[in-house]
């Protein structure tokens, strides 16, 4: 088994901490559904401004709102403002890169959604590896291969 990303926000900016809160960083239900974020499972997070790394749970806020509020804690790691990357994890065999297609959430300064990107593993003649970044913004239909496979 290895260890993979399935879910990722990247450039999120944190909108507040409540350090009096129970714990858990409290996200968008919206935003959470087109990455694939679950609420209470366990994410990673780190810091762009501070490098700051902490793990805890995702709990849901209000649909709509673009909130990004770590809580308990975690509040102690960031700050308002600060842009941070979120990442959720599975645990796969090697074989099952193939299938599983990770999204990742790129965002503006108000939180919202830029890009939405889809993490890609392919075999080609070359190697039993490859990776792409696909960006699927305008739907999967519409992918555009963002990154280039380095030659053999």
């Amino acid at each position: 088994m290895i260890k993979i990303v399935r879910a990722k926000f990247h450039g999120i900016r944190v909108t507040g901490a409540d350090l009096d809160y129970h714990g858990s960083i409290t996200l968008d239900p919206e935003q959470c559904a087109q990455a694939g974020f679950y609420p209470l499972e366990f994410v990673e997070i780190w810091n762009k401004n501070s490098g700051a790394r902490i793990s805890t749970y995702v709990i849901f806020g209000e649909p709509g709102s673009r909130c990004c509020v770590l809580n308990g804690a975690a509040a102690r790691t960031c700050q308002k403002g600060d842009e941070i990357i979120i990442a959720a994890s599975a645990s796969i065999e090697p074989r099952d890169l193939y299938t599983v297609k990770p999204r990742v959430l790129t965002f503006k300064p108000d939180n919202s959604v830029d890009r939405v990107l889809q993490y890609d593993v392919y075999r080609s003649d070359a190697r039993e590896f490859e990776f792409r970044t696909l960006d699927i913004t305008d739907g999967e239909d519409a992918a555009v291969q963002l990154s280039v496979p380095i030659p053999a």
